[in-house]
């Protein structure tokens, strides 16, 4: 959510600082979500969820242009087995249309298997939007990012806010990990800690549960298993375990919604999996685990109010709270920049700048035609370089991901900007060509590489002096 308000802000004469704890944009909520534009029939009405679901997801085309980002509006169906889930079918189709939901319907049987030949034949009826779809949330966040880096926003990686300076009711410094920053305005845009963040101004309106869910990607091989975004009967707590396409023609499954205490807890279960499986098969039974190449998990930052908080605080001059962006989070975040930009407008002038730059995505050597490819080697021979087999990455590609503002400086940084790791063999071939580049292009040692920054340290070993030290471990 910060990189939206972010390149938001990044059109207006203002001077921005993002302070990410991470080692990178994209490593929270937004790399661990099922990414659908969701077409907003499931919130209840007069939430700020159904308001900035519909408007997002109508920013959205218009977004993915200016960001050079893929999307596909591939439509989605909520799937109902019997009769007394085509009612809630009913319920959910009266509560879009309050929504402003365009272009929704519940379609027969007979549709449901001309739109998705492989959904489970039990099936008896579904709800169709025809508005939803799909986006990359890693390409989307980084794209944000690197915009608003292009417009003069600058990024503080690695950094954590321990605290901030207050005086006669308004917040003038943010006090992190790398000194103090004067502040005329904070927006608290942290996720699962947004309430831990607030609290450290002395603010108490609001609690934060991390709700887990766990995922599974299956193989690019069955990219054509479904066409739309699938859904079950929606829970009180949960939209359900979903089978979806990706824009990289992966099918993802999941998640399942389990509150957690831990708020870095992105562990998977055997249970947990087992019962996205056993979900996953019942809407299309011919799910198979021979074609899981992933699993992972992710949390949701679920508040109390049980809606997003997008506010100003009333106790406390110059601090936002952006939090509790569960999902349709993705799909809102738009929306929910050009607001919080417009409270920020209350509090201090915003004047707009007068031109602005826009970013373009790292050419893909695997999207490329052969005539294509042919002129991308001539302009650098190293797209000539495969790195990553699977993905048809090209050491172009990564180089660029490394250098780009704010780039990629760690093995995940790399996968989430060109795909290098992401197939098949999950960098399996490609993990330790990546690496050699990091440390090159960043001048590291290659046990100072990371996966995703912190301690998680690639190569590690125990030297013969004995100590830790993987440039002189004994293999």
């Amino acid at each position: 959510m910060g990189a939206f308000v972010a390149r938001e802000l990044a059109k207006y004469d203002v001077e921005t600082l993002v302070v990410e704890k991470e080692s990178d944009v994209a490593h929270g909520t937004s790399k661990a979500n099922t990414a659908i534009l969701h077409a907003g029939f499931d919130p209840e009405p007069g939430t700020l969820k159904a308001l900035f679901c519909v408007q997002g997801n109508l920013l959205y085309d218009g977004l993915a242009a200016q960001l050079d980002i893929p999307i596909r509006r591939t439509g989605s169906l909520v799937v109902a087995f019997s009769d007394e889930e085509t009612a809630i079918l009913e319920k959910l189709l009266e509560r879009g249309r309050e929504n402003g939901v365009r272009d929704l319907r519940i379609v027969s049987q007979d549709e449901l298997r001309a739109i998705e030949p492989n959904l489970n034949p039990m099936a008896k009826a579904g709800l169709y939007a025809s508005s939803a779809g799909i986006v990359n949330p890693f390409e989307a966040v980084i794209g944000c990012a690197e915009e608003a880096a292009l417009n003069g926003v600058r990024f503080l990686l690695g950094t954590e806010v321990s605290g901030f300076d207050v005086h006669n009711g308004q917040v003038e410094e943010v006090i992190t990990s790398k000194g103090s920053i004067c502040a005329e305005v904070v927006v608290n845009a942290s996720g699962v800690c947004a309430d831990t963040v607030a609290m450290m101004a002395g603010l108490r309106s609001f609690r934060i549960t991390p709700r887990k869910g766990e995922y599974m990607v299956l193989d690019r091989s069955v990219g054509d298993l479904v066409h739309t975004v699938l859904f079950p009967i929606p829970t009180p707590v949960s939209k359900g375990i979903t089978v979806t396409p990706t824009t990289d023609r992966n099918i993802l499954l999941g998640p399942t919604s389990d509150d957690v205490q831990d708020r870095l807890d992105v562990s998977t279960t055997q249970e947990g999996l087992t019962k996205v499986l056993n979900e996953a098969r019942k809407l299309v039974p011919s799910v198979s685990p021979r074609d899981v190449i992933r699993v992972f998990a992710g949390l949701r930052a679920v508040s109390d109010t049980d809606d997003f908080i997008v506010e100003p605080s009333s106790e406390l001059g110059g601090f936002v709270n952006v939090a509790g962006i569960q999902s349709p989070g993705m799909t809102a975040a738009p929306a929910i920049a050009r607001r919080v930009v417009e409270i920020i407008g209350t509090q201090m002038t915003l004047r707009q700048k007068e031109a602005f730059k826009r970013r373009r995505r790292i050419q893909a050597f695997r999207n490329a035609s052969v005539e294509e490819r042919k002129q991308l080697f001539r302009s650098d021979p190293r797209y000539g370089r495969v790195i990553c087999r699977c993905e048809n990455v090209t050491e172009a590609e990564v180089l660029e991901a490394i250098h780009r503002v704010p780039g990629a400086h760690t093995v995940d940084g790399v996968k989430f900007r060109t795909r290098a790791g992401m197939g098949r063999c999950q960098g399996g071939f490609c993990g330790p060509r990546v690496l050699e580049l990091l440390s090159r292009e960043l001048g590291l040692s290659p046990s100072q590489v990371t996966l995703r920054g912190g301690e998680s340290r690639i190569l590690v070993g125990r030297s013969k002096r004995g100590v830790d030290n993987a440039d002189e471990a004994e293999c």
